[in-house]
Order: C-alpha cells, then sequence, then structure tokens
C-alpha cells in the first residue's frame, strides 16, 4: 500500500484500535472526543473545496458512538431509565422532533438533515451517554480536565501568534486562533464555559496542594485567553454570571427576582426613546482599549460588529415574518438570509451573496429556522435545566457534588447569555461542555433523589 502511495491505510490500526475501544470501553472514546474537541480541525483546512464539511476528528468519533449507541440498545433493549425518562431529557426529545418536523418541511432538506444528524450526534453522546457515564458521580473533573488542557495548548499557540502583531492588536484576535476556532467569538465563548470549573478548583478543600497550585496556573491561563479573545459577548457573559453566582450565594428568592426583572422591562419600555438616543449617541469603536471595548457594545449607530449582528437579528425576524410556524429549515439561515437584508441595516463588512455567516443568535437562528415552536422549545430546555440545577443543588448534601452542579449551571449561563449574540452548538467546540454539563446536573439530580429516598425509607 506504501508502494502504491496509498498512505491514508497507515490509519487503519488506529482506527481498529479506536473501534475495540469503542465496542468494550466506549467512555475512552468519549474523552476522545473531548480531549480532541479544542484541537479539532475543519475538514476544509486539510481538503479544501470538498463536498462537505465537518471536524476531525471528533465529527467521525461522535457518528461512530451514535452507530453504536443504537447497536447497543437494540442488542440489550435497556438504557437508564431515569436518564430516559428525566424532564431535561423529555424536553431535548421534543426538541428533537419539533426540528424533525421542520426539516421535512424545510425549503433546503438535504441541509436540515444534515443538521439534524449533527444535532443527535451531540446529544446521544454528550448528554446521555455522558450522563450514564456520571451516573455515579465519578469522572466530573475528568470530563472538564480533558477540555481544559488541550484549550490552554490552544490558547497558549493563540497568545504567540498574538505576539507577532502586538497583544494589544484587537484586529489580530480575529485569526491568530484559526485553524482551531473559526473565530475569536467561539474561542472566548469556550474559555468563559470552563471559568467557574477552575474557580471551584481552585478553592475545593478536597484537592491536594500540587491540584490547588495547577488550578491557580490554569486559571491564570484560561482568563488571559478569555482577555486577549477580545470577545465582548464572552466578557459580558462573565459579569451576568457573577452576578447569577452573588444571588445563589445570598439566596435571593425567585420572586423578588422576577418582580425586579419585570420592573426593569418596564423601565425600558418607559424610557425606551431616552434609552435608544442614549446609545445612538455612543460612537466608541471595538478597539485595543479594554474600556473602550467595552463601552463599545452599546454603541449601534457606528460600530460595525454590533450593526451587522442587528442587521443578521433583522433578516432571521423578516424571515420569522414569512415563515412563522415552520421557518425556513434547521441549519438554512445562512444560504437563504441574503434576500431579507434591507440597504439601511447593511454594514461595511456586509455581503450581496449573503455568505457571512449564521443568525448571531441561538434564539434568533431556531426562531427564523424552526419557527416559534423552534425558539420555545430551545427556552424551555433552558428553563427546565435551570430549574433543575437549582433545586438539585438545595437538595444534594454531598458537598463536592454541590460545587460541581454550581459550576455547570454557572458555565452553562455563560453559554445561554452568550448565545443571545452569537451562536455555536452547531460545532464540537461549545456542544461538547453545553451537552457534558447539562449531564453533570441530570447525573447529580438523579443521585440526589435517590439518596432522599434511601433517607425517608431509613426514617
Amino acid at each position: 500500500m506504501i508502494q502504491k502511495d496509498m498512505m491514508m491505510v497507515s490509519a487503519l490500526p488506529v482506527i481498529l484500535l479506536i473501534f475495540l475501544a469503542a465496542v468494550y470501553s466506549f467512555e475512552k472514546i468519549i474523552y476522545l472526543v473531548v480531549f480532541f474537541a479544542p484541537l479539532s480541525i475543519p475538514l476544509h483546512e486539510i481538503m479544501p473545496g470538498f463536498g462537505f464539511d465537518m471536524y476531525l476528528p471528533t465529527e467521525p468519533l461522535l457518528f461512530g458512538l451514535l452507530i453504536l449507541f443504537i447497536l447497543k440498545v437494540i442488542q440489550e433493549r435497556k438504557f437508564d431509565q431515569k436518564i430516559l425518562l428525566h424532564p431535561v431529557s423529555l424536553v431535548i426529545y421534543l426538541n428533537l422532533f419539533w426540528i424533525l418536523i421542520t426539516s421535512i418541511s424545510s425549503t433546503m432538506p438535504l441541509v436540515s438533515f444534515k443538521f439534524l444528524l449533527a444535532r443527535i450526534w451531540f446529544v446521544v453522546v454528550l448528554f446521555f451517554m455522558t450522563a450514564k457515564l456520571f451516573s455515579e458521580g465519578k469522572n466530573m473533573e475528568k470530563y472538564v480536565w480533558l477540555y481544559v488542557i488541550p484549550l490552554m495548548i490552544v490558547i497558549f499557540y493563540s497568545t504567540y501568534r498574538h505576539l507577532g502583531y502586538g497583544l494589544w492588536d484587537k484586529q489580530a484576535a480575529h485569526f491568530v486562533v484559526s485553524p482551531f476556532y473559526n473565530d475569536h467569538t467561539s474561542y472566548g465563548a469556550a474559555t468563559a464555559f470552563y471559568l467557574p470549573f477552575l474557580v471551584m478548583f481552585m478553592f475545593n478543600k478536597y484537592f491536594t496542594k500540587k491540584v490547588h497550585l495547577f488550578s491557580i496556573a490554569t486559571f491564570s491561563v484560561v482568563l488571559m485567553g478569555l482577555v486577549l479573545s477580545y470577545s465582548r459577548a464572552a466578557w459580558l457573559s462573565i459579569l451576568f454570571t457573577i452576578g447569577v453566582w452573588i444571588i445563589l450565594l445570598l439566596k435571593i428568592r425567585f420572586k423578588p427576582l422576577f418582580l425586579t426583572f419585570v420592573g426593569l422591562i418596564a423601565l425600558f419600555f418607559a424610557f425606551q426613546t431616552q434609552i435608544l438616543m442614549k446609545l445612538e449617541s455612543n460612537s466608541e469603536q471595538s478597539s485595543a482599549n479594554m474600556m473602550t471595548h467595552i463601552s463599545s457594545m452599546s454603541n449601534i449607530t457606528t460600530d460595525a460588529s454590533n450593526l451587522e449582528r442587528i442587521n443578521r437579528w433583522s433578516c432571521a425576524v423578516r424571515m420569522f415574518a414569512d415563515k412563522p410556524v415552520l421557518g425556513f429549515g434547521p441549519g438554512t439561515y445562512m444560504f437563504q438570509y441574503a434576500s431579507y437584508q434591507l440597504n439601511k441595516d447593511r454594514t461595511i463588512i456586509s455581503t450581496n451573496a449573503g455568505d457571512g455567516g449564521n443568525a448571531h443568535s441561538e434564539y434568533l437562528g431556531p426562531l427564523s429556522e424552526s419557527g416559534v415552536l423552534g425558539l420555545l422549545t430551545f427556552l424551555l430546555l433552558i428553563i427546565v435545566v435551570i430549574y433543575t440545577a437549582v433545586n438539585t443543588y438545595t437538595r444534594v448534601k454531598d458537598p463536592r457534588l454541590k460545587q460541581i452542579v454550581l459550576a455547570a449551571l454557572l458555565g452553562l449561563i455563560t453559554y445561554y447569555v452568550h448565545g443571545l449574540l452569537n451562536n455555536f452548538l452547531d460545532t464540537d467546540k461549545l456542544s461538547v461542555p453545553f451537552w457534558g454539563f447539562t449531564a453533570m446536573i441530570v447525573a447529580i439530580d438523579i443521585i440526589s433523589r435517590k439518596e432522599n429516598n434511601i433517607e425517608i425509607l431509613k426514617k
């Protein structure tokens, strides 16, 4: 084979080894997926002009695990019923079912079914199989470290490249993370996701001194990655998450929080004219100066990045108005939004072909692609996960599990906030922590309920 220049055949032993590991020890393949997620490279970087794209080596591994999962369930005719019938799982089924319906009615069925398949392998492997992996309360810290360590490799790599342009060169932040992350915003979102866990590791009294020191060093590196990402959405998500953490520490009840939220909404509508005038008077541009960069978040007059987001969001709303029930089909926004751009909304970074990417919103994207139920089922998932996490946090007695469920919730909240401004759940980079942290919350919820039942029986 080598003599005939068929070098790819040399990969067969590795492929066979992975296959055997998947059959006899599937958790090792999950660990491989988690480890390679920050280091995975899109196929188009290796083979430009190929007919389709995927992240290597993670997505082939995910697809293989999906097939294995189906075969095992068929053979054994069982899976953990507590995971399968958990309220979070039921909402996931509902969301997947609606994606299926809207894929059938899609304006581009091939694109939509590819999107559905990718979502299924993310959910099956990173939520269901991973929740099973966590079902005894183990492996959760390992899951975090397996992502964080290669993420640090990416941070060192991107920082080294950034040094060549000057660390305060904001424009360089857009491409120094390539080819591992498609842009600085997904990179920033990944770093924000793991900071709550690293804070927990730093102060966890059950760890050794060496682990504490390593956690401090790791936190410093990941925080550096967050700062140098120049992702305003990631910075904003961290600030919001700190507020949520304070609320949980102070044990503020839901009713006053809800009333405060309603009051803020009412104030916004009462003074919306004055607020919009204030925003329009902000001429700060995104900049290497951190304070200027932060203040530019509210510049909706001249900042091209902000204006392009408004353009994409406006397109999503117009698309929704055209197809409010079924939408255009999952994954189709980037192919359909061009004709919905208005001249008054276009920016210097808009394109005539509308080939600039997605809706820049984890909420408006499903709204335009899967209609009103696409958005509602995703929002329902977030609500059920937060409700489960808060109840579990108050119920669970094991201090280690209590800290993990809090860190997982705070990590997810960073993305729930970030999702207002960007969407990355179609990639392995953010799906690994998003579904993995959700699986942690579900697993700990099941464990805590079981412990409570045992205590009740003892009484």
